[in-house]
């Protein structure tokens, strides 16, 4: 069987290795999962190049996000069968409830081996399945991206109809939120420094957009589109070099949900206008299995298909890593087994 693997040292992409391995066997309460198609995150980037990443000596197989087929089940398992389409959950012990210091250590593709492998074994409890209408593809793009917008916006931000959300970027998250507001009845401003993504995000729903090169004082952009009240929600992807501005650019009483950190680990911002506006800041790590089955119900319902920017073949997954190294991307990108 082939997987790839990130060596304990691995400081650059290069570093990531196809190894053949053993099958893995299907203990009690596990399944075994062909995989048939992975997607990458800006954490899958980050872990291999050696930045935040966990403390195992002996390395890891890299990415939690992936969907596949059941291919045998462990003892005790009811609730999936050979055969059936299943996604994985990003945590695997992370069933609902609030989240826990000991959840962060269920990780795949990081505390746990993750999914870039043809074949993995994972806990029953932690596979859902693979929403009616959506392929592999599209399934794989779910665990983590998808499940932290929908975290953000819906299950912490109470999105509702006639909000305005501003998103930065366009990556996996914020494509997603993009998303999910849309469907919610939300008004959508979203920030780039690509006019062609900016084109390709007025074209899937969004109501404003700000090329945030042209224009560096983007918060005061979206004062103005606001009538000067600001946005309700802001879903902050950049970290410490954004966070002033989504900050300025949200209403008084508004929320900002802080994601990533694109911008770099940098100290963060002024606590003062926090303060003085009463915002609600909330730290998100993705979410719980049960976060992400009413994510699925949702996405069913509202008929929402990821959005895929490029998929590449299993042998080619570097090249798929240094393509979202490159920052080039709109969505998703998906490695297909």
């Amino acid at each position: 069987m082939r997987q790839y693997h990130v060596p304990a040292d691995a400081t650059a992409i290069d570093h990531l290795r196809m190894v053949e391995r053993p099958e893995p066997a299907c203990g009690p309460g596990e399944v075994l999962l062909r995989v048939r198609a992975a997607s990458l995150n800006f954490r899958d980037l980050n872990l291999v190049e050696g930045r935040r990443g966990p403390a195992r000596p002996d390395g890891f197989v890299p990415c939690s996000d992936g969907a596949g087929e059941v291919v045998a089940v462990g003892a005790g398992v009811r609730r999936l069968k050979p055969g059936d389409r299943a996604v994985a959950c990003f945590f695997q012990g992370w069933a609902d409830g609030d989240i826990r210091a000991e959840t962060m250590q269920t990780a795949l593709g990081g505390a746990l081996d993750g999914i870039l492998a043809e074949r993995v074994a994972l806990a029953a409890d932690a596979l859902l399945p693979l929403p009616p209408g959506l392929s592999f593809e599209e399934g794989a793009t779910l665990p983590c991206a998808a499940v932290t917008a929908w975290h953000a916006l819906v299950e912490k931000g109470g999105l509702a109809p006639g909000q305005t959300i501003v998103l930065l970027g366009t990556g996996g998250v914020s494509i997603f939120a993009l998303q999910f507001a849309k469907a919610a009845g939300a008004r959508v401003i979203l920030t780039s420094s690509s006019e062609e993504k900016l084109a390709a995000a007025r074209r899937l729903g969004a109501d404003a957009t700000i090329n945030y090169k042209a224009t560096p004082d983007w918060d005061q952009q979206v004062l103005a589109l606001t009538g000067g009240v600001g946005a309700d929600h802001v879903v902050e992807v950049g970290g410490a070099g954004t966070l002033p501005r989504s900050l300025q650019a949200v209403r008084f009483g508004g929320r900002v949900s802080l994601i990533g950190v694109l911008t770099g680990a940098q100290p963060l911002a002024d606590p003062y206008p926090i303060l003085r506006k009463s915002i609600v800041v909330q730290g998100i790590y993705v979410g719980s299995r049960a976060m992400q089955e009413r994510m699925h119900r949702a996405i069913v319902q509202a008929g929402i298909k990821p959005v895929i920017d490029r998929v590449f073949p299993f042998e080619e997954a570097p090249a798929a890593y240094r393509y979202m190294k490159a920052a080039g991307h709109f969505g998703k990108i998906v490695i297909r087994m």
